[in-house]
């Protein structure tokens, strides 16, 4: 199933601008059914096609685009981050406010990415697949932003597409956290990006 964006999907800079505030207001109501807080720190943003429409548009807009070659590459760029219906893509975030503590937990979570997983009803966790596009991290420390991808097998994707229950959570050792199951809303949004 591709669910990749074309040019023919997205909205002239004009028609846009008119649409704007609908269309916004639309994709927060829409993220908010796709945002998961696994422990006190990191956010699992459960990307698809809307939300990357949106940031394409957005791009778009702020940065005056409308020649069909830099679109292109705009869509270039996103597309990846859309699910195609045999996995889900969030993009991770970890805050703290404070920049020393955020320094010192980076260090500490040292591929905390790698330990983020999905796991459908009593199957296997399904671990991330991080930051295909890029190395976020050193030898030293995380980055407090990462891409995952968690790529589901036929099985997994047909027993959460019936109801199945739908984790996450992180098994790291300085960071063990689990939404068992994730809210309903959640799930249910995420049952759609399975096709």
């Amino acid at each position: 199933m591709s669910n990749e964006l074309t040019r023919d999907d997205l909205y002239t800079l004009e028609k846009y601008l008119e649409i704007r505030n609908d269309f916004r207001e639309k994709v927060v109501a829409h993220k908010k059914d796709r945002i998961a807080l696994v422990g006190p720190t990191v956010t699992l943003h459960f990307e698809d096609r809307l939300i990357m429409q949106y940031q394409i548009q957005e791009m778009l807009r702020v940065e005056k685009i409308f020649d069909g070659e830099s679109i292109q590459e705009e869509l270039n760029a996103y597309n990846p981050l859309i699910p195609d219906g045999s996995n889900f893509k969030a993009t991770m975030m970890i805050a703290y406010d404070d920049p020393e503590e955020r320094a010192i937990a980076l260090q500490k979570l040292l591929g905390i990415e790698n330990k983020t997983f999905v796991q459908i009803g009593e199957f296997e966790k399904v671990y991330a697949i991080a930051d295909e596009d890029m190395e976020r991290q050193n030898e030293q420390k995380t980055s407090a932003v990462h891409f995952l991808r968690f790529q589901l097998n036929k099985e997994m994707v047909s027993a959460a597409k019936s109801g199945e229950k739908i984790s996450v959570g992180i098994d790291h050792i300085e960071y063990n956290y689990q939404l068992n199951p994730l809210p309903q809303n959640i799930s249910d949004s995420l049952r759609i990006d399975l096709g």
